[in-house]
């Protein structure tokens, strides 16, 4: 149950700010953002501010925000459709009833002849059997469907209204919102917990290590090791390394005193190699500038890492569990949150920028997918056909879909089978 809380807190996290990338520069652009999602399926909570609609879905594998001109509008006024016009003091429409009209007595019953609710914002049609008249249409204005609301979308709130470079920065906005998230995490974490420093100062001690067994405290200054002096962390750390099981002379300074301290460090065999360990931690140091260096050093390396293993993919070195599905990623959440909070908000802030980089790889159904096509469509100078560009989307988000099927068979193998 643990496993699930934390995947849940930690992957919703994830998938809200990717998301609320994309709706702040959406709505930065006067796009109307219809609905704003956690999750898929079922909804489970929801409720309106403003113009959009604010969900919480049942199956937490993901999220979108669904902005107007993105599909195809559901809504279309026909010839010859009957509708019921709610209209305010100066006679502009407000609503457009389209069923139940009998539950509005103040609507004006029209046999519709034309609308035009993109470019023109009206409607023309016949009351009362045989009299024609043209009603505008106001800004903003609904259709009222079963007595539910939906904004009618001028064609200037679409996404397909917007110039290239709009567009491209909606889309663009939520992998970008997970790098920032990362970089965030980090610099919080470097702030409550501090972050790691090459001096050569003796950090945190191991309860039952070499190091406090010979008597070594946490903020020891090590001025030499066997007559060597010691500039900096990493070669405290290599010169144990390379003598396991042999005395080492240590002399450091604590408290303005120098004092002589033998440390044996203990053997140990990793990867095939043995090496000496004294069970001493790295020194760790707070401070405003340093968490920020640190965040943006983490997330440069976190993000090297990520992008070359996925370059794996391409040199043939791929193997299957190489790949975590939902399922995976929940039994590892599960193992790093037993290890405390920050090591969870690290792991979560490398969950992000694994989600932002996998979001811009130019693949159809993710973000660089769509890119790819801002891109097609900044060299012709046109954009490409909605309807190709739709069904390419559409077998692409099925392949996905199948992938993630087969990992997470993989995933349920390899942890429970």
């Amino acid at each position: 149950m643990e496993s699930i809380i934390s995947f849940i807190v930690v992957f919703g996290a994830l998938v809200f700010f990717h998301e609320l990338g994309h709706l702040l520069l959406a709505k930065r652009a006067g796009i109307l953002c219809r609905e704003f999602a956690i999750g898929f399926g079922p909804k489970v909570f929801s409720f309106k501010k403003n113009e959009t609609v604010y969900t919480i879905r049942l199956l937490p594998l993901g999220g979108f925000v669904r902005m107007a001109g993105e599909d195809p509008e559901t809504i279309e006024l026909k010839r010859g459709q009957v509708v019921g016009l709610l209209l305010d003091g100066s006679g502009q429409v407000e609503k457009i009833v389209l069923n139940h009209k009998d539950d509005y007595p103040n609507a004006r019953v029209v046999e519709i002849e034309d609308a035009d609710l993109e470019h023109g914002m009206y409607v023309t049609g016949y009351t009362d059997g045989e009299r024609f008249e043209r009603f505008a249409v106001k800004e903003p204005s609904f259709f009222v469907v079963d007595r539910q609301e939906i904004q009618i979308a001028p064609y200037h709130r679409q996404f397909v209204a917007k110039t290239l470079g709009q567009r491209t920065m909606t889309i663009l906005a939520g992998p970008l919102a997970n790098f920032l998230l990362a970089l965030v995490i980090f610099i919080i974490i470097g702030l409550l917990q501090g972050y790691p420093v090459d001096k050569p100062i003796i950090g945190e001690l191991t309860p039952e290590g070499a190091a406090r067994a010979a008597g070594l405290k946490q903020g020891d200054e090590v001025i030499a090791i066997n007559g060597e002096r010691m500039e900096t962390w990493t070669e405290i750390v290599n010169t144990i390394r390379a003598h396991p099981g042999e005395p080492l002379q240590f002399q450091i300074e604590r408290n303005g005193k120098e004092l002589s301290v033998t440390v044996t460090p203990e053997a140990k065999t990793v990867q095939g190699e043995t090496i000496g360990l004294i069970g001493v931690y790295q020194p760790m140091e707070k401070s405003v500038f340093g968490s920020i260096k640190q965040g943006l050093v983490e997330t440069y390396y976190w993000t090297r890492e990520i992008v070359t293993g996925l370059g794996q993919l391409i040199t043939g070195q791929f193997q299957l569990d190489m790949l975590s599905g939902p399922v995976g990623i929940a039994v590892s959440t599960g193992k790093v949150a037993e290890s405390g909070i920050y090591y969870l908000m690290k792991w979560g802030a490398i969950l992000s920028i694994n989600l932002g980089i996998v979001n811009l790889l130019p693949l159809p159904a993710l973000d660089g997918g769509r890119l790819l096509f801002f891109a097609i469509e900044a060299v012709r100078g046109k954009p490409v056909d909605r309807q190709k560009e739709g069904m390419v989307h559409f077998i692409g988000f099925a392949l996905l879909m199948l992938l993630m099927l087969v990992v997470t068979w993989n995933d349920i193998q390899k942890f429970f089978l």
